[in-house]
């Protein structure tokens, strides 16, 4: 009895360690002062996705391709601020959140769906992927690791 209940704690602890490091990668930061203030703070550098994520149907696929996948989010995790600029067409957002999008839409000169903007933690542009990223997170940490060169 003991033993089954030992197990029993030692696998709710792992299953409940395991949810905790991969909910950590997927906890998208939605306010961009917040964000580039983090990365400064951690000394790391953020990733705008810019998306549609309930309509964009490349949007959807980065997501579970590279987005859900362990090994991207043990890169984030160690390398990056996740940063979403989200443009839903059901979703529900705040009118402060929908300006502050859409602004930064203008200002990195945001053509599609989805985008990727790498920035340092003052803001400026350090590379860019327009369009799907094909490859998984093994592409993903690729395409980054040469923009940090």
């Amino acid at each position: 009895m003991k033993i089954k209940s030992f197990s029993l704690l030692f696998a709710l602890a792992f299953v409940s360690t395991v949810s905790a490091t991969s909910a950590r990668a997927s906890e998208w930061e939605t306010n961009y002062p917040a964000a580039l203030a983090r990365a400064a703070k951690e000394n790391k550098i953020v990733l705008l996705n810019f998306t549609g994520s309930d309509w964009c149907g490349w949007c959807k696929v980065m997501v579970e391709e590279t987005f859900s996948k362990p090994e991207f989010g043990k890169f984030a995790d160690a390398e990056l601020v996740l940063a979403e600029v989200d443009f839903p067409e059901q979703k529900p957002q705040s009118p402060e959140l929908r300006k502050q999008n859409s602004n930064l839409e203008s200002k990195f000169d945001v053509k599609g769906y989805p985008t990727l903007v790498l920035l340092n933690s003052q803001g400026r542009e350090i590379a860019r992927n327009s369009g799907y990223l094909p490859g998984g997170p093994e592409a993903f940490i690729k395409w980054v690791k040469t923009a940090m060169l």
